[in-house]
């Protein structure tokens, strides 16, 4: 038998075409979906490089097979179940914090946009958080505010110092003014009420964000992948507002924008939909260099 014979025998053998039902077609639509949200899930962490190392092995493993290289297939088949679990040790951190994505009660109505009744804060607190932002954008004021939703930043505020004071646009202001003693570290506001100050957050290890970016987007963004907090960064060096949710960048957002999120956090409503993330995972390697904006001190 011929080395064609065998390649189309081979594909004859395990991709033939059988009658497909709509059930098949629903089917295929959820994994491939599914599937699309794995691959960005694994290109925003370290894990992308590994995988990519996964699919060379598969590679060379589908070939061993249509060449019926015996010896190689024995290798990999005696390998395969303690490669199983040194992936599990190697992506412990990934899968921790996707777990941790799955407990959260907003995972579906996130996904869904179904909203949940009652307000997360008012709007004198809605209008005060505006009113410091675009003071702050105005004047280059570096500014970090986290909007607690339903999982707790308790253990953060606890990094910083308590204030448990009503939310006012002046008290944000004076906090972040620039060599005050708070105004290093991220704001914290649950409700209505600021909880805490100088608070430190876990800084993304995101490879796709633009280099342009400091140390106050990547704690950012780095609170928005382990909890389903809203936060808002103005950046110190140009005054651009930026906003992280659920492992996205939201860059560039002028007030009206800004005020959008706030209402649909306010709401209950998912601040960043399927369409923000599609564009994140689309555009992730087009980093655009056009921006003066510098590191954020």
């Amino acid at each position: 038998m011929t080395f064609w014979q065998n390649i189309i025998q081979y594909f004859h053998k395990y991709f033939s075409i059988p009658s497909i039902s709509v059930i098949d077609i629903i089917e295929m639509v959820i994994i491939a979906v599914l599937c699309y949200y794995l691959i960005i899930w694994f290109k925003k962490t370290s894990a992308w490089t590994l995988i990519k190392g996964l699919l060379v092995i598969l590679l060379i493993m589908l070939l061993a097979d249509i060449f019926g290289f015996t010896t190689i297939l024995w290798i990999i088949s005696r390998t395969l179940s303690v490669g199983i679990i040194a992936l599990l040790i190697i992506f412990q951190p990934e899968l921790r914090r996707a777990l941790e994505q799955l407990g959260r009660r907003k995972f579906f109505s996130k996904m869904s946009g179904i909203s949940i009744s009652g307000e997360k804060f008012s709007d004198s607190t809605l209008s005060d958080i505006l009113r410091a932002v675009s003071e702050m954008s105005k004047s280059r004021t570096g500014a970090l505010i986290s909007i607690e939703e339903n999982t707790s930043l308790g253990e953060y505020a606890r990094t910083g110092i308590s204030l448990d004071a009503d939310v006012s646009s002046q008290l944000i202001l004076n906090i972040f003014e620039d060599k005050t003693p708070l105004h290093d570290g991220a704001l914290i506001i649950r409700g209505n009420k600021i909880v805490a100050a100088t608070c430190y957050f876990p800084l993304s290890s995101s490879r796709t964000l633009n280099k342009k970016y400091g140390t106050r987007h990547r704690a950012a963004l780095g609170i928005s992948e382990v909890t389903d907090s809203f936060t808002i960064v103005v950046s110190e060096e140009t005054g651009k507002i930026s906003a992280a949710v659920s492992g996205v960048l939201l860059e560039n957002l002028n007030l009206d924008e800004l005020e959008t999120r706030l209402r649909s956090v306010q709401n209950n409503q998912p601040a960043s939909n399927w369409f923000d993330r599609f564009k994140k995972g689309a555009k992730a390697d087009e980093v655009q260099d056009d921006s003066s904006e510098v590191r954020d001190k």
